[in-house]
């Protein structure tokens, strides 16, 4: 083998690694873009599901907190019938108005 054809040998294998090289590396990338794609929806799934359960439990605190809300308003009712019942009895006792 003579100069001309070692360097035709040479640069035959370097194309050729060259050309390996991009090959793997394309595929590379398009693995990588697929598993992060796929990482991405599952994350958004788990969000979704995430922010469904929340506003659920947000919606079941809302409905306990307006039962006691109307329980309280239930016992302001009873108190302020009671306020009447000890200011007619200190009037009839007493013979005093008190307001």
């Amino acid at each position: 083998m003579d100069g001309a054809q070692v360097w035709t040998m040479i640069g035959a294998f370097t194309a050729l690694m060259m050309g390996m090289l991009t090959v793997v590396s394309t595929l590379f990338i398009r693995v990588l873009r697929s598993e992060i794609g796929g990482l991405r929806n599952e994350m958004n799934g788990q969000l979704g599901g995430l922010r469904n359960e929340m506003t659920a439990r947000f919606d079941a605190v809302n409905t306990r907190f307006d039962a006691v809300g109307t329980r309280i308003d239930g016992v302001n009712a009873r108190i302020d019938g009671l306020d009447r019942d000890v200011q007619a009895l200190v009037k009839r006792t007493f013979g005093l108005d008190r307001e």
